[in-house]
């Protein structure tokens, strides 16, 4: 009996001891997979949180392998050109965001899903970025950088700049490169904005007036096409007439055949 239980004691600790073991393994194996860092690179860990230092590595793209409990992503003063949908989905505890001194051009609708609760600061300044689609920036929270970068001042970006908190010590650097009216090419978003100039009213009038234009030609064409059916047919009737005039008369032909009787 003495020996039963003692066997049954030992595979008892055994048991535990397995799962405490594979418990152990799972733990370490989890901690491993969301404390990876990417190779290009360097991971802080400070009083719990997690800081990617990724800045000057000459990246062209956002790391997809970067750690889920990612606090803080410094990416600036790369060569990356492009934010696509769902590039920081797996990092929901993400705060700050910076992409400054970069190259990017275009930033997809779905850039910044799964970060709009957590992110608290996004630095996209000094890129080569003219335009962003509304949805971009959709419920995000976030303080927001966009200065020194060629924007296109039109309907567009109005819209997006009213549903952002911008960076106030920023907000005068965010400058029309380009503007549906080129009086405001070169002066802050802001202060033409400020002044009651509504970009979307621009665009349309333009719409109107290229409208406008294309009915005018397609009328300009109708009325070209009527006047030369007209002239063409005045002209085919003129040949007509003046051919039956060319031909004999019917008296002509009865004086001819009266003549031809009596020779006869």
């Amino acid at each position: 009996m003495q020996d039963s239980a003692g066997v049954g004691i030992t595979r008892k600790s055994l048991m535990i001891g397995v799962r405490l073991w594979v418990l152990m393994c799972g733990m370490f194996s989890a901690n491993t997979s969301v404390m990876a860092c990417p190779s290009s690179c360097h991971c802080i860990e400070k009083n719990g949180l997690t800081v990617v230092q990724c800045m000057s590595r000459n990246l062209e793209k956002i790391p997809p392998d970067l750690p889920r409990d990612t606090v803080v992503l410094l990416l600036a003063a790369n060569h990356i050109t492009h934010i696509p949908n769902h590039a920081f989905r797996e990092l929901h505890y993400l705060q700050e965001l910076d992409l400054s001194s970069n190259d990017i051009e275009t930033v997809d609708p779905g850039a910044f899903q799964g970060v709009s609760d957590s992110l608290l600061m996004l630095d996209l300044s000094n890129n080569h970025i003219q335009s962003v689609p509304k949805e971009a920036f959709a419920r995000l929270r976030a303080k927001i950088s966009l200065s020194n970068n060629p924007w296109h001042c039109e309907c567009t970006l109005q819209e997006v700049l009213r549903e952002l908190r911008l960076d106030p010590e920023t907000v005068n650097e965010v400058i029309c490169h380009t503007a549906v009216q080129e009086e405001y090419a070169g002066k802050p978003v802001i202060h033409v904005l400020d002044s009651g100039i509504n970009f979307c009213n621009f665009h349309h009038k333009t719409t109107d007036v290229a409208m406008f234009v294309t009915m005018f030609g397609w009328f300009t064409m109708v009325i070209a096409y009527v006047i030369y059916y007209v002239r063409h047919n005045q002209e085919d009737a003129r040949r007509h007439l003046e051919y039956l005039k060319s031909l004999p008369s019917n008296s002509q032909i009865s004086k001819d055949f009266d003549t031809i009787s009596t020779v006869l």
